[in-house]
């Protein structure tokens, strides 16, 4: 099955991505393009139009999300792998809104970059046992944590993620630095941190990404 997969690789690193399409061809896949950045991977994509595509995220121009996007705004048929180094709880919860088909670390063996080739091809999502964890025990709580929370009070959540100060926050979404504090005492509840002073601005650069990808 793996020579009638046509593939496309993006990272912006040339040896890495020079032994990533060294090590696809060993496993006699079809590799049309390798690229070292998000605008050439999307403009291969959209002319190429290959089955899957293996993108990292961090790239030049565009990120592999961002690539991915856009793709899909486009109405293209190319499934997409993400291969990253990246494991945070921001990241993983991206890839699982915009329904990628898979998600590998680089630090893997290549059999497991083969294993999710050969699944997404035929219809199936493969995750690596990291991406599974890391949603099994940090994404799905800090979900089920931001449930409580109210449209009013996420908002919040996101500008204290930015380092926005309380006055800053009023002044954003015009109310007064006071509400703005008994917004910030509610949520400093519901996500059942403690009463220190830096709990809900340390709590929420801590799950940044997380927060801003909600």
């Amino acid at each position: 099955m793996s020579d009638k997969i046509s593939l496309l690789v993006a990272d912006d690193h040339p040896i890495l991505l020079k032994g990533l399409v060294d090590e696809l061809e060993t496993f006699n896949y079809n590799v049309v393009a390798a690229v070292n950045n998000g605008a050439m991977a999307l403009s291969e994509i959209t002319s190429l139009k290959p089955e899957v595509a293996i993108l990292d995220i961090q790239m030049p121009l565009l990120t592999g999300f961002e690539v991915i996007q856009k793709s899909k705004d486009k109405n293209l048929n190319t499934k997409f792998i993400i291969l990253t180094s990246h494991k945070e709880k921001g990241f993983i919860l991206k890839a699982q809104k915009l329904n990628i088909h898979g998600y590998i670390l680089k630090d893997e063996p290549s059999v497991e970059l083969h294993k999710c080739i050969q699944a997404v091809a035929s219809g199936e999502t493969y995750f690596s046992s990291e991406f599974k964890r890391v949603n099994q025990n940090e994404v799905s709580p800090e979900l089920e944590k931001m449930k409580f929370l109210s449209p009013s009070e996420r908002t919040i959540v996101r500008l204290v993620a930015q380092g926005k100060s309380s006055k800053d926050i009023a002044d954003v979404i015009s109310i007064s630095s006071r509400t703005v504090e008994k917004h910030r005492s509610n949520i400093i509840k519901k996500l059942d941190l403690t009463n220190e002073m830096d709990a809900l601005s340390n709590w929420a650069q801590e799950h940044k990404d997380f927060i801003l990808s909600i």
